[in-house]
């Protein structure tokens, strides 16, 4: 995922509809969490002071430097690192966390059983990621998107793994709606359907242009819909297909 795109959801006023359900993850994720943490994509930052509070250590990673990690929290260490694999010694982290990033890991398997080694025994593996059926494009940023049974058959080698995702009420389904038709729109253009067969590389910057231009449209189309969605307009149900993002919860 490159720096400075759509990608990592910012506080700009047109991401609100995805920041909202993405800072969810972190609240939900501070409840569980305890000792030695690991987060697995820093992005920009706004986790930090949601997790960091209840932990005894949080290790943040990711292979961009983000501003925000120069002023963290004492309990709180930033690492620049690609994965897989990880930094780390075997059995360091009672937790680990990684919200939106698993679809952009081309080794995903390798990247599980990292996480796996890394965990001590009984800890937990937090991960969050788009549901594949909610989808309205490819997302060429994305090596790929999981189906709940997807997801469950790569954490196949936990000893559990809690099936949740993230849901939303009235507000949130009714700008999925605006934002699924603005898409169908845009696409109608593509009758030779390039999005499922050109490299990802080849669309990447174009997808971005459009998908922040199509924000900021929605956003100045119907301004108090985008930004009355608040973070509690979406909750951790047992996952279907109706969900915006997988949520597991997975323990060694």
């Amino acid at each position: 995922m490159a720096q400075g795109t759509a990608e990592r959801v910012s506080l700009e006023a047109s991401d609100n509809f995805v920041y909202q359900r993405s800072r969810l993850a972190y609240v939900e994720a501070a409840k569980i969490v305890s000792g030695r943490v690991l987060e697995i994509g820093t992005g920009t930052g706004y986790g930090v002071d949601i997790i960091a509070p209840n932990v005894a250590e949080f290790v943040t990673l990711d292979k961009f430097r983000s501003s925000c990690v120069d002023s963290l929290p004492s309990n709180v260490r930033f690492i620049e690192a690609k994965v897989p694999p990880l930094p780390f010694e075997d059995e360091t982290f009672d937790y680990v966390v990684s919200f939106q990033v698993i679809e952009h890991i081309k080794r995903d398997r390798l990247f599980v059983e990292e996480v796996m080694r890394v965990l001590r025994p009984g800890g937990k593996f937090i991960v969050s990621t788009p549901n594949r059926s909610m989808s309205l494009t490819r997302n060429p940023w994305h090596v790929r998107e999981y189906t709940d049974e997807e997801l469950l058959g790569l954490l196949s080698k936990f000893s559990s793994v809690e099936q949740l995702g993230v849901a939303g009420n009235e507000r949130v389904w009714d700008y999925y709606r605006h934002n699924a038709e603005s898409v169908r729109r845009i696409m109608r253009f593509d009758v030779l359907r390039m999005q499922w067969w050109l490299p990802r590389w080849v669309l990447q910057i174009p997808y971005d242009i459009m998908n922040r231009l199509n924000r900021r449209k929605l956003h100045s189309q119907n301004r108090e819909l985008t930004e009355s969605i608040e973070m509690n307009d979406y909750k951790l149900q047992d996952v279907d297909k109706d969900c915006f993002d997988l949520f597991y919860v997975a323990t060694k």
